[in-house]
């Protein structure tokens, strides 16, 4: 396959590189501009949600850094991100969380005619999902979903799902397999689809009321890592231990 290019120039899109990832020097109201403008023309492409996790994982994984760095744009998810890239000069940089910006489109889909296509979770979660979006932002499109198997994929059942998808004619691809699953699954399916696709992690859960989002005060102080390691402290301790650790030795000591 041929090298997809990128419908909107990348150069145009301000960045600042931490640990070498390239973190679009953006806010909400940024990307939901772009996004609008835009969405005709970047289907087939591809949103990475950083945060200190992914983006430690990239400075140590040259092929996942080259996912983020290809993507159509990596958004800042992690709190310390921003921080970091108002350090470092980025002047309009703000904590914009793959959550809060599937929220913030959920409710001008039916104003905007948007089309929803969710890849990913379980059935029982993409089944409550659909369930609790529908209820709460009315008049919205969804258009099909998808849990693949916990297994790697058959070349004719990957083709199977992405005739499926295709035939579904999404705006949005949101795509919660969790990093760095997820980020892999786009950049292998870059071109291939007719939506937008978004690597949303943890967003399929939160919408369809698997665990909380933090209380305002600890997202506005960087502390939700916190939150959700009190809701999942087995998964998450060694994960948030190592990598936040390597996180402020790298970028914050060393100025990586």
């Amino acid at each position: 396959m041929e090298k997809f290019q990128h419908a909107v120039d990348r150069s145009a899109i301000p960045t600042v590189t931490i640990l070498g990832v390239e973190i679009a020097d953006i806010n909400m109201q940024w990307l939901l501009r772009f996004t609008d403008e835009n969405l005709k023309i970047i289907g087939g492409d591809y949103i990475c949600v950083a945060n200190v996790h992914t983006t430690v994982r990239s400075s140590e994984d040259e092929n996942y850094r080259t996912i983020q760095n290809n993507s159509l744009l990596t958004i800042p998810d992690g709190g310390p991100l921003s921080t970091v890239g108002r350090r470092r000069g980025a002047t309009q940089i703000a904590r914009t969380t793959g959550p809060d910006f599937m929220g913030e489109i959920f409710k001008i889909s039916a104003e905007k005619g948007y089309r929803h296509y969710f890849y990913g979770s379980t059935p029982e979660t993409l089944e409550k999902l659909v369930i609790n979006i529908k209820k709460n932002y009315p008049g919205i499109t969804v258009v099909g979903s998808c849990s693949p198997p916990f297994r790697e994929l058959s070349e004719e059942e990957d083709n199977k799902i992405i005739e499926g998808i295709c035939n579904t004619a999404p705006d949005f691809i949101w795509v919660g397999l969790g990093a760095p699953k997820q980020e892999r699954w786009m950049a292998a399916h870059q071109g291939r689809v007719n939506g937008l696709m978004v690597g949303v992690g943890a967003g399929f859960d939160y919408f369809a009321g698997n665990i909380s989002r933090a209380p305002a005060f600890m997202q506005n102080h960087n502390l939700e890592w916190l939150y959700r390691l009190i809701q999942e402290p087995k998964r998450l301790f060694r994960r948030y231990l190592v990598t936040n650790s390597k996180f402020i030795w790298k970028a914050i000591i060393r100025g990586k």
